[in-house]
């Protein structure tokens, strides 16, 4: 038989159902991410777009989406309000003071947490979870009592002692799932080696957990911008830029409180902005 005149092989037809089913799964995420993102993005625009108007566009009615004009004797305004500037670098030092202070004590608490197995650990993290449950006032009230009486009432301390205390607990969890994910034969091996066990946490555990150590930092710094109702009980007049603007905003103008919120917004936009790399390292992936 000639070469000519083999029978062909006839592949089946191929199925691209399949192939179909995953570009319009993908395609649907990609929406339902799109749809977040402008659900999450909006007010902060129109709040940006508010805060770069000038008073006359923000007096207008009704008020066009896009200002006409735009124009910084809003954010002007607001800057030289009284005690504006001064409440900015108390939030900021607050913040900083916060994450140093969670760290420091959180980190070591949830390495304890990944590392050791010993009677009532469950109980432990159901513990730390219960208060981080509770309301601010619950711990607000008592402290600021407590604070009178040390005479630390009123200070930058102070509110940073209230802010560690609502961190503390996400910060022990998240770094114990941090420390879980490095190999403990790594530790292991150094100590083998000669590295004492402090040794081997500083040398070998610490820089492999720093991205994800770097990512709670993201969380405990937001947090305590964001933090009003705690700062506003424990201090009268060394506030923080959110309880300054919300002891203001019964008799404020419209543009000293759109330009409030946008001075709120931004500085923990930046913050993340900066930190975004090692953001999803938490959870073991990284961002390329």
């Amino acid at each position: 038989m000639n070469k000519a005149e083999a029978p062909k092989t006839v592949l089946p037809p191929v199925d691209r159902a399949p192939l179909r089913r995953r570009r319009w799964r993908a395609i649907w995420v990609q929406v339902a991410c799109i749809a977040v993102t402008l659900f999450m993005a909006l007010p902060i625009v129109l709040i940006g777009l508010a805060a770069v108007s000038s008073r006359d566009a923000l007096n207008e009615f009704p008020k066009s989406l896009i200002p006409n004009e735009f124009s910084t004797e809003t954010l002007v305004a607001f800057f030289r309000a009284t005690g504006t500037v001064p409440a900015l670098g108390n939030s900021v030092l607050v913040g900083i003071y916060t994450v140093f202070l969670s760290l420091v004590v959180g980190a070591p608490a949830g390495y304890a947490l990944a590392r050791h197995v010993f009677r009532g650990k469950d109980t432990y993290q159901v513990f730390i979870l219960f208060v981080r449950a509770l309301p601010i006032v619950v711990l607000s009230v008592p402290l600021a009592t407590m604070f009178l009486r040390i005479g630390v009432y009123d200070t930058v301390f102070a509110v940073t002692l209230v802010h560690t205390t609502l961190a503390l607990p996400t910060t022990v969890l998240i770094t114990a799932s941090i420390f879980v994910s490095v190999p403990a034969d790594l530790e292991e091996a150094a100590q083998i080696f000669g590295c004492t066990r402090w040794q081997a946490a500083r040398k070998i555990v610490v820089p492999l957990a720093l991205p994800g150590l770097a990512a709670s930092s993201i969380f405990t710094f937001v947090l305590s911008w964001n933090e009003i109702l705690g700062a506003t009980i424990v201090t009268l007049g060394h506030r923080t830029l959110p309880a300054q603007v919300l002891t203001a905003l019964g008799e404020a103008s419209t543009a000293y409180r759109f330009a409030g919120g946008f001075a709120l917004i931004i500085p923990a936009l930046v913050f993340i902005f900066v930190m975004r790399r090692y953001l999803v390292n938490m959870w073991g992936t990284t961002l390329r």
